[in-house]
């Protein structure tokens, strides 16, 4: 097997299009096609179901990803250990959220942007189960998880933070002002981003042990601040995502603490040796989200 046609295979495996995996490696979509065909005809198996216009791994695919990203990760350590190569380089691909791809992590990517340009990071948004479940078959190098537990079957993690949550609501609601007990909140039109974040789930679990309550859903945090601002019900979301409405007064935080903590993670397959730019990586995440305080 050829190291450029598992490389190939990799990239494609992880987005599971070869349009894109062909625009990530610089090649032609028919050069990726072809290099493919070819791994799959020196190993005699299909690695790929084609649906349509789509794909996905078939069972020996599945089996051979894992080995695949061990080859790559062994050719390039052993790459900078002959030639001595001092600046970290190679792929990671990042599980992460919206909330921390959008208010935690820019001072991060613009360090690795300005100081180790050799690292090429790979964002993946997912959530919850589908992050931690990506980091156990390998598809993901190291994700961010924003959870209540810190020790999850299979995985290592660091604990970056605690991330404070605030409830909000327009300034005009009833509830600003005033001490809110929980009991208070589950009469209230009440807002949330999709089922998966732990924030939304464990504050649906406090609000139904008391009362069934529904939410209205707008999938991401902008259209969830801004329905909150219009005055269309009450929302908790991470602090660090509300705090210029909160500075400038669109938002209000209401008087109710949560009775859970959320902390920040970073996480990995369990027993998988990190490469030194993921270890870097992990290094100043570790460093950037404790100065955001």
């Amino acid at each position: 097997m050829e190291l450029r046609l598992l490389v190939t295979f990799e990239k494609v495996a992880t987005v599971l299009s070869f349009t894109r995996a062909a625009a990530e490696l610089s090649y032609a979509q028919s050069s990726v096609t072809s290099q493919i065909r070819a791994l799959e005809s020196d190993l005699g198996v299909e690695l790929f179901d084609r649906l349509g216009g789509r794909i996905r791994l078939t069972e020996a695919g599945e089996r051979l990803l894992p080995y695949a990203r061990q080859i790559i990760e062994l050719t390039e350590e052993a790459r900078a250990a002959v030639t001595g190569a001092e600046e970290p380089s190679g792929t990671l691909t990042v599980g992460t959220m919206e909330s921390l791809t959008s208010y935690r992590l820019p001072p991060l990517l613009e360090y690795f942007h300005h100081r180790h340009p050799k690292v090429r990071l790979a964002l993946r948004t997912t959530i919850g189960d589908e992050t931690r479940q990506a980091l156990r078959q390998g598809t993901y190098d190291v994700g961010f998880l924003m959870e209540e537990e810190t020790e999850h079957p299979g995985l290592q993690s660091a604990v970056l933070a605690v991330e404070p949550l605030a409830l909000v609501a327009a300034p005009g609601h009833p509830l600003a002002g005033a001490a809110v007990a929980t009991a208070d909140l589950t009469g209230q039109a009440l807002l949330a981003t999709e089922p998966g974040c732990a924030y939304r789930d464990l504050f649906e679990r406090e609000l139904t042990a008391l009362k069934p309550v529904e939410f209205m859903e707008f999938g991401t945090i902008e259209a969830t601040k801004r329905a909150a601002a219009a005055g269309l019900g009450i929302a908790l979301l991470p602090e660090v995502t509300v705090a210029a409405e909160l500075a400038t007064g669109s938002l209000v935080r209401l008087a109710w603490e949560p009775p859970f903590t959320l902390r920040t993670q970073l996480a990995w397959r369990s027993g998988k040796r990190l490469p030194a730019h993921a270890r870097l990586f992990v290094e100043q995440a570790r460093k950037l989200v404790a100065e955001q305080g």
